[in-house]
């Protein structure tokens, strides 16, 4: 060993050498399939720069975009039994359940908070399709009751923005009766005279879309997301019949009088703005003009108009004597 082994040839292989390159600098779009920096990506809240495809969006990074400032309030969820059937299939589901929370870092798949959207107060549940692809169990209905009571006790309106596969399978019958629940924490949203809107997000999918997602005042989707009961293949292999090019998306449903609107995610949270103000500014009554005459014509310059005076009503002239045939 001399120093050309030891000195020399270690500097020029670190010349040479490939550097690694960080998995997460750059990201595939699932559409186009073009590369695309991670930080360029997030400055655009995860749409694709070339094709404009709406990836699924952290539930903590969709507060930030609705909120003013991105300064919000999480609201802790009550806790629920994490496992009532004791299920198992491939795995537990207290195993599945760990596993999903060790990755998001939250209980489970729905996050809450509240702050202010242009100005005004709003209670805002997003869902995590990271979680057990956003499925609904027992946890997640009582989180959508908080946020409905939390609203009611802020006067201000509920916005849910789902992003979900429907029931969650592993609690069985209790997660169908999360359908009944969530629509009653809508009912007292509601009753309270409180703006509901929904934020449809891909994919909005079975329960979910059968009850709480499809209840709103006003649903807004985002471009291009997957919005439906059952699936495109199970719904072709029951009817038989090829669905058309679009079926189930936002456009679609769109036409077919089934939301509101379709938005860019950077047009989001102007839109929030906008209709929340609509929604919760004090009605202005209009004034009926008291005896304006639309056909007079216009005053002349200096010229102001007099109130009007009410005139006594004209009493009806006596009736005359009658007339006799041969009188004087």
């Amino acid at each position: 060993m001399n120093w050309l082994t030891n000195y020399v040839r270690p500097k020029i292989r670190a010349l040479y050498a490939r550097k690694e390159v960080p998995d997460n600098l750059w990201h595939k779009c699932p559409s186009c399939e073009s590369m695309l920096f991670h930080r360029e990506l997030e400055e655009n809240l995860h749409v694709c720069q070339h094709c404009g495809f709406h990836m699924r969006l952290d539930p903590i990074k969709r507060l930030e975009s609705m909120f003013d400032d991105g300064a919000y309030e999480g609201v802790e969820l009550p806790k629920s039994v994490a496992d009532p059937l004791k299920f198992r299939d491939q795995k537990r589901y207290t195993d599945r359940l760990k596993e999903a929370q060790t990755k998001t870092g939250r209980t489970d798949a729905v996050v809450v908070g509240e702050g202010r959207i242009g100005g005004h107060a709003a209670v805002v549940a997003a869902f995590d399709f990271g979680f057990m692809g956003g499925s609904m169990g027992i946890a997640v209905g009582e989180g959508l009751l908080t946020a409905a009571r939390l609203a009611v006790a802020k006067n201000a309106p509920l916005i849910v923005v789902p992003a979900s596969g429907g029931a969650r399978m592993q609690e069985g019958i209790l997660s169908l009766m999360q359908m009944p629940r969530t629509t009653i924490a809508v009912e007292m949203v509601k009753e309270a005279g409180l703006p509901y809107i929904v934020v449809l997000t891909d994919p909005t999918t079975g329960g979910v879309t059968a009850s709480f997602a499809m209840l709103g005042d006003i649903h807004i989707a985002e471009k291009g997301a997957q919005i439906g009961f059952a699936g495109a293949r199970v719904i072709e292999s029951t009817i038989r019949e090829t669905l058309p090019e679009g079926f189930q998306r936002s456009e679609y449903l769109l036409e077919h009088g089934m939301v509101d609107m379709v938005v860019h995610r950077r047009d989001l949270r102007p839109t929030l703005v906008r209709t929340i103000g609509l929604l919760m500014t004090p009605r202005i009554d209009a004034v009926e003009p008291e005896d304006v005459d639309l056909t007079a014509a216009p005053l002349a310059e200096g010229e102001t108009v007099q109130p009007a005076v009410q005139q006594p009503a004209v009493q009806p002239a006596a009736p005359a004597a009658s007339f006799q045939a041969g009188a004087d």
